[in-house]
């Protein structure tokens, strides 16, 4: 039996318990001394197996739109802020307290360009 059924088969493996398992429906005359081993017993678990995998598809695609949704939701609100902070600035400045509440940096916070001395050069070589 298998050493750790918390990890997922690796679907070559599941491809070939497939193909056996459709082997397996082709034998007429098998019968197992284990009841458990069945083809009957074997279809019920490929049809959970089939039910859980569609399931697990089905969930999947409903985490993807709800992601999705999700992510339109977070940039609605993204440019709903920026069209605010524009706003704020439209009405009180780029200058302001409230345009700095907005997580915005006043104009007179940066520092204003300073002109550079030239070198001097000095005519002396050695």
């Amino acid at each position: 039996m298998a050493k750790d059924e918390s990890k997922r088969l690796r679907p070559q493996l599941v491809a070939e318990d497939l193909d056996a398992y459709a082997a397996l429906l082709k034998m007429t005359d098998y019968a197992p001394a284990n009841a458990a081993y069945a083809q009957d017993a074997v279809t019920a678990i490929y049809n959970t197996m089939i039910a859980k995998q569609h399931g697990e598809a089905q969930a999947q695609a409903a985490l993807d739109a709800a992601r999705d949704d999700s992510v339109a939701g977070e940039w609605a609100m993204h440019n709903a802020i920026l069209g605010a902070t524009d706003q704020v600035a439209a009405q009180y400045g780029t200058n302001s307290n409230e345009y700095q509440a907005m997580g915005r940096k006043k104009k007179s916070d940066y520092r204003r360009p300073r002109r550079e001395a030239k070198p001097t050069s000095t005519g002396g070589g050695s």
